[in-house]
């Protein structure tokens, strides 16, 4: 019974911390997209329950955002061009 009194303490701590590092996030968008690879998770365990939960959060915290307008030009200049930077590359020009 301490296990899963420890996994649902765990959950609940996660929970905290998205709420706290995300506050314009709603919990069903974090619960929502947490559970998303799982369908119907009506059954599902306490366990797979912190893992996906611990696997979003994870997933969240590598997100670099891209605040900065040019960044974000450049990123899709590059993406445009990407041909001609492949073909760069298979010549040995980079």
């Amino acid at each position: 019974m301490s296990r899963k009194t420890t996994e649902h303490t765990k959950i609940l701590k996660i929970l905290q911390e998205l709420h706290l590092s995300y506050p314009n996030y709603t919990i069903g968008r974090h619960l929502a997209t947490a559970l998303s690879d799982y369908g119907d998770f009506w059954g599902i365990t306490d366990k797979e329950f912190l893992f996906a939960l611990t696997k979003y959060k994870n997933q969240l915290e590598m997100d670099v955002p891209h605040s900065d307008e040019k960044e974000i030009d450049e990123i899709i200049k590059q993406a445009m061009d990407l041909e001609n930077i492949l073909k760069e590359e298979d010549n040995g020009d980079y």
